[in-house]
């Protein structure tokens, strides 16, 4: 018999660790094409429990989006008294642009309330510097040692300055496509050698020119994100990286994200519930 816990307890398990009172966020404006399934709460404040759907929780599933992939995935599993945690409440597509975020599909959110599978979101209260963070474990992934976080964005601290022992960036590319397990993009606008054992790290879009500023005050010629696609809207970032010799790695908004959703599979297991990490498929149009 798996071990579960009632759904109160595992969400002041995560309010208490994860959501501070100067972080906010602003998904429920975009989500009123499904705002029938979710909370009063989330309605409120964009994070936390998206759709209370359950009262006792027997196993908890962890993914960057809430893709049709991913919540069939999770219904093919036959489970009932289960958590859908997301990074996101909403589910990535650059290619859908101006639109980049799709609403989760509202029969598949009836099988979930059908079966007792909540969601429940940390956006960025996971991007915030700490042990989970987005931006801190793709830095540990890539053996990257994180010294300190910079990069205001809704009251938290989305990214991580940290000290690496690889040389060039050709070197720190093949361990990025290593480990994320397919092609990287490369805007190599600075010099091949990395400056001062120093990279800057923004997991998902962090490719804005108020956060290149900062990485270019620290002196630092690297910086590794997820969304580097050159479009209208990342077009002045490149301007900016390109007058101030940053080079600019990208690995996609999903697989950037990755580590942080299979961190918290531990941290779910540390609470005392069975977890796991549900893979999606990673959008190549971001770079």
């Amino acid at each position: 018999m798996k071990h579960s816990m009632k759904a109160a307890e595992v969400y002041a398990n995560l309010e208490k660790d994860f959501i501070k009172p100067a972080l906010s966020d602003d998904w429920a404006a975009h989500m009123q094409g499904i705002s029938d399934f979710l909370s009063d709460n989330f309605r409120q404040r964009s994070m936390g429990v998206v759709c209370d759907f359950t009262d006792s929780i027997s196993h908890v599933y962890t993914a960057v989006f809430p893709s049709d992939l991913v919540m069939q995935t999770i219904l093919d599993d036959d489970v009932k008294n289960a958590l859908l945690f997301v990074h996101h409440p909403a589910i990535w597509d650059i290619r859908t642009a101006p639109k980049v975020f799709q609403p989760m599909n509202r029969q598949l959110l009836e099988q979930f309330r059908e079966r007792k599978i909540a969601i429940y979101n940390l956006h960025v209260p996971l991007d915030d510097y700490g042990e989970y963070a987005t931006s801190v474990t793709l830095a540990k992934a890539l053996d990257i040692t994180p010294e300190q976080p910079f990069g205001l964005y809704f009251g938290a601290l989305a990214g991580v300055f940290g000290k690496t022992k690889m040389k060039t960036v050709e070197e720190l590319r093949k361990k990025f496509e290593e480990v994320i397990g397919h092609k990287t993009s490369l805007y190599q606008y600075g010099a091949p050698e990395i400056a001062n054992e120093k990279v800057a790290l923004i997991a998902g879009g962090g490719n804005d020119e108020e956060m290149l500023e900062e990485v270019v005050q620290q002196g630092i010629n690297t910086f590794v994100t997820g969304i580097t696609a050159l479009n209208d809207h990342s077009r002045k970032a490149h301007d900016y990286a390109k007058k101030h010799k940053l080079n600019i790695l990208g690995g996609t908004h999903y697989s950037t994200e990755t580590f942080a959703c299979i961190a918290m599979v531990d941290y779910f297991k540390k609470l005392g519930l069975s977890a796991e990490y549900v893979a999606d498929i990673p959008v190549m149009e971001d770079l």
